[in-house]
């Protein structure tokens, strides 16, 4: 079979019908069809495969190896096409949709709850990945998931639409009893030479972030030990075995530790992320909307007043733009 010809659906169907009757003569009952046109059909698989599906000398009827496989991704193949129709004339009619959708861990661990919960009224179905933001990324353009939440907003991707949430600085923690105040960059040096660093996992969008600008800053530290969350990293921090690099949010994640360390708002670091919702574009676009303002009322009367209460005035290093229109691009 040419590489670029498809399988014929309808026959994979009539086939799958075989294998599950046991007999040509079944399949034609149950497909409303002539079992010459049943046998017809299943030579075509064949002669398009290039394998043989049915062991055609065995009473009764047995699948060969090529069959069974066939038989048992056809049937989940099968079972979708069969919900296909509904759920495109749902579509049609407004009705709530099935959505996949991907978070990363910082927002999943700090926000994942309330805005799934507000979601729940909006979609038939939700089904939530979580993980790092390139792997979301992946799943997106692969079409495995249909919305994402990420620091990644994939700007080499054409067919996505993007909408960002916030942004956030990041900012120096150090342990309890490191009383030094690290208020610029000669100070970040300075703590460098006297500390080993801390560093988020640099196969994450944060860590990558981070270790490119300290780069950038002539900060060169060496690499002892990476974490790949913020809790685990921020625990380390208060245990006094280094200083770290990260951001309100990541903070946040690390609740049960953000007291046990000093926090250093350092301006002069001048480093920031965002955080976007990203979809395919031209796919659930009413809903992307309603996603987009559910998002910002999670960051803004959620997220927001859990940093604050905080105490340590990182909310001040969060910019959500609040009252702008929903602006896609």
């Amino acid at each position: 079979m040419p590489a670029n010809r498809l399988i014929d659906m309808y026959a994979v169907q009539v086939f799958i019908a075989v294998a599950e009757e046991g007999s040509m003569s079944g399949a034609a009952t149950r497909m409303g069809i002539s079992q010459s046109g049943v046998s017809q059909m299943v030579r075509q698989l064949e002669e398009e495969l290039g394998v043989v599906l049915v062991d055609r000398s065995t009473r009764p009827m047995a699948l060969t190896p090529f069959g069974v496989a066939l038989r048992n991704r056809g049937s989940v193949l099968s079972e979708e096409l069969s919900h296909l129709k509904a759920q495109v004339v749902d579509a049609g009619r407004g009705v709530k949709p099935d959505l996949r959708i991907g978070l990363v861990d910082s927002f999943a661990a700090t926000c994942g709850s309330v805005f799934t919960k507000r979601l729940l009224d909006k979609v038939a179905q939700l089904s939530i990945r979580t993980g790092l933001s390139p792997q979301q990324g992946e799943s997106l353009l692969r079409r495995d998931l249909d919305l994402i939440v990420t620091s990644d907003p994939l700007m080499d991707a054409n067919d996505v639409i993007r909408y960002r949430l916030f942004s956030e600085r990041y900012f120096v923690i150090t342990p309890k009893d490191s009383r030094s105040e690290i208020a610029s960059i000669d100070d970040v040096r300075a703590l460098a030479n006297v500390l080993p660093v801390v560093r988020f996992n640099r196969g994450s969008q944060v860590g990558l972030q981070i270790e490119r600008h300290l780069r950038s800053l002539n900060i060169r530290v060496p690499n002892r030990l990476e974490l790949d969350n913020a809790d685990a990293l921020t625990s380390m921090v208060a245990e006094g075995i280094g200083w770290a690099v990260t951001s309100p949010m990541c903070l946040l994640q690390a609740s049960t530790w953000a007291d046990q360390v000093n926090v250093h708002l350092t301006p002069e670091l001048g480093l920031e992320r965002s955080l976007y919702l990203v979809a395919r574009r031209d796919e659930y676009s009413a809903f992307f909307a309603d996603a987009c303002e559910t998002a910002r009322e999670v960051v803004i009367h959620a997220f927001l007043p859990r940093l604050q209460a905080l105490g340590q005035g990182v909310e001040t290093l969060i910019n959500t733009d609040e009252g702008r229109s929903l602006e896609y691009f």
